[in-house]
């Protein structure tokens, strides 16, 4: 029996209320644990449902894509202590900008051999997707860096900053717009290239001591980033979640 665009939204809803209910436990540490174990029952749930979608044709990568997460994710939370929860969160916010960024390339990729072409609004959710997550993705890595004392926590201040970083923007800007109107990759690849260095710059200046606020204004970024790869993908639960 074939499932229905109504299942999977169903399903969908339910999982993003697990997901709210998960938040709301975690307010108060009596409560931490239940809203840890509805955000995974939310979490395995969506996963789930997404596997038996007729849309998904090869689990191989998909099972590649689970297993090297696992791993990943296993290996830092048993390494890093609940003292260091700031680093975790940063290096998972990496992680979020820079599948935001692969899953834009790898969208764009096959129209390059042939395959249809996109409208304006995709590219512009590709650029706009590609942008926020390359910045999400340097500037968690350098607030994990600081954090983790791998990095000096005094801020890397140099003359021109601000000029180099309104250059770097506008250079993303141009860069975006020439790739959406005029279907360049290497357009892209320069506004992604441009957007990495801009994540760096942007979290560089500012001293360790300031770096857990960095983390939650980088949630946000990973957030939109998230947000903008369910629209990339047409997944709902994505935009749900993550906006």
């Amino acid at each position: 029996m074939e499932l229905g665009t109504d299942f999977f939204g169903f399903a969908y809803l339910i999982a993003t209320v697990l997901f709210i209910y998960g938040l709301k436990g975690l307010s108060s540490p009596k409560t931490a644990l239940k809203g840890n174990v509805s955000a995974m029952l939310g979490m395995a749930l969506a996963v789930g449902v997404t596997l038996i979608n007729p849309e998904v044709k090869n689990y191989t990568w998909v099972i590649a894509g689970l297993g090297a997460g696992a791993v990943v994710g296993i290996g830092l939370a048993l390494r890093i202590s609940m003292t260091a929860m700031p680093q975790l969160v940063a290096a998972l916010h990496s992680f979020v900008g820079l599948a935001a960024v692969l899953v834009a390339a790898g969208t764009y990729l096959p129209h390059l051999s042939g395959a249809p072409g996109m409208n304006t609004v995709e590219m512009s959710e590709l650029a706009i997707g590609s942008v926020i997550g390359a910045i999400t993705f340097t500037g968690s890595l350098v607030a994990f860096g600081k954090l983790q004392e791998i990095l000096g926590s005094n801020p890397l201040i140099f003359p021109g900053q601000h000029w180099l970083n309104a250059l770097l923007a506008l250079g993303t800007i141009g860069f975006g717009f020439h790739f959406v109107m005029a279907n360049e990759f290497v357009s892209f690849l320069a506004m992604t290239g441009f957007s990495l260095v801009l994540g760096f710059l942007l979290v560089l200046p500012i001293g360790g001591a300031d770096m857990p606020v960095v983390v939650s204004m980088l949630n946000s970024y990973s957030g939109w980033a998230a947000s903008a790869t369910g629209f990339i993908l047409g997944n709902n639960l994505l935009i749900q979640t993550k906006a």
